[in-house]
């Protein structure tokens, strides 16, 4: 019985000569990605950006504008971002997680303070134990935190240098992504099977999908790290750069980024302001910023991209994030979207085929 629901399921998925080239594709796919990700790192944040500026090439286009010159202006608003982020942004945020750093222990006696109180007031559900407990743990993860931070600063060398050539390569390859995208495309379509019924239905399906949900991702974070740090800095709150940028990142992780994004901000507005009314505005408006984004941004970004269930979002992100960190978490919707499009185009190939 079980031999032959397995024939039947065979004959199904794989009698046909592009479905077992498609699925050694896939395979190869996913086994160069696991075992070579941090070696094509460059390559993969290549790829990202060179998605992100053929939309601006594609606009200058439109207005008849030469190919050359609109990848040539694309290329350089990358250079200049990539600039501000090397010589503004990123050394600012590391002043702040240093400073953040030093004042961590006296935050640390702060809550110590204020959960003595709480213990005076409370003392049915709060023990001295237990805050003796909870104080001994955060003192050992504070010690582990410098220790962590002096090793980054003395590790830094030799990152460094990988980093320097990051920073050479990554240009080099946008460019000629952008310049060469036809010759690219050319050759890699030269490369597959004559007969690629299955391959074209799930690229043109995969195409606009890709494009824009790295398009909308990358709107999305600027939208949300610029508005939260304007708020941030009006009501007042303390590190509001690096506070900002770990809100504007957590919209690559659905549902859970803005969970775990919610306790540092909580945290440091609790510090800062007590129990106080400045701190209900900040938790209120932190509250509002992620209740937009999630039912206005999102909607008007994502408009074309394929209705997944939220299971199916965690999921993925869960997967894929576990295999290939960073990059498995950003391109988790995008993969879980590839896999519905090939269970959706996979049973057509085989019915076009009897219809023929």
């Amino acid at each position: 019985m079980f031999k032959e629901i397995y024939n039947k399921w065979m004959h199904r998925y794989f009698s046909d000569e592009e479905a077992i080239i498609f699925t050694l594709l896939l395979l190869v796919f996913f086994l160069v990605i696991i075992f070579f990700s941090r070696m094509l790192a460059p390559f993969l944040v290549s790829v990202v950006m060179t998605f992100l500026l053929q939309s601006v090439v594609n606009t200058l286009q439109r207005f008849r504008m030469p190919r050359l010159p609109a990848v040539i202006i694309a290329f350089s608003l990358f250079l200049g971002f990539l600039l501000a982020v090397l010589f503004w942004l990123l050394p600012l945020i590391w002043q702040q997680i240093l400073s953040l750093a030093r004042e961590l222990p006296g935050m640390v006696r702060a809550a110590q303070v204020w959960f003595v109180e709480m213990q005076s007031a409370y003392p049915q559900f709060l023990s001295q134990q237990h805050i003796d407990q909870i104080f001994t743990e955060a003192s050992g993860e504070l010690r582990k935190l410098g220790q962590w931070l002096v090793g980054l600063s003395l590790s830094s060398i030799p990152s460094l240098v990988a980093w320097l050539i990051y920073l050479i390569l990554v240009p080099i390859l946008v460019f000629f992504m952008l310049k060469d995208q036809e010759k690219l495309v050319a050759y890699v379509s030269s490369l597959m099977p004559e007969k690629r019924t299955l391959l074209s239905r799930v690229w043109n399906e995969m195409d606009d999908q890709i494009t824009n949900y790295i398009r909308g991702k990358a709107i999305e974070i600027l939208i949300v790290a610029g508005v939260t740090w304007a708020c941030f800095v009006w009501l007042g709150l303390g590190y509001a750069e690096l506070l900002a940028l770990l809100v504007g990142f957590s919209v690559l992780v659905p549902y859970i980024g803005a969970a775990v994004v919610t306790i540092p901000v909580a945290l440091i507005a609790l510090f800062q302001f007590g129990t106080s009314s400045d701190f209900l505005w900040v938790m209120a408006v932190y509250g509002l910023i992620q209740l937009l984004d999630g039912n206005v941004l999102v909607p008007l970004l994502f408009s074309e991209a394929v209705n997944l269930h939220p299971v199916s979002i965690i999921l993925a992100v869960l997967v894929f994030g576990g295999l290939w960190g960073f990059w498995g978490v950003f391109f988790a919707i995008p993969l879980a979207t590839l896999l519905k499009a090939i269970f959706h185009a996979w049973p057509k190939l085989h019915t076009e085929d009897a219809a023929d």
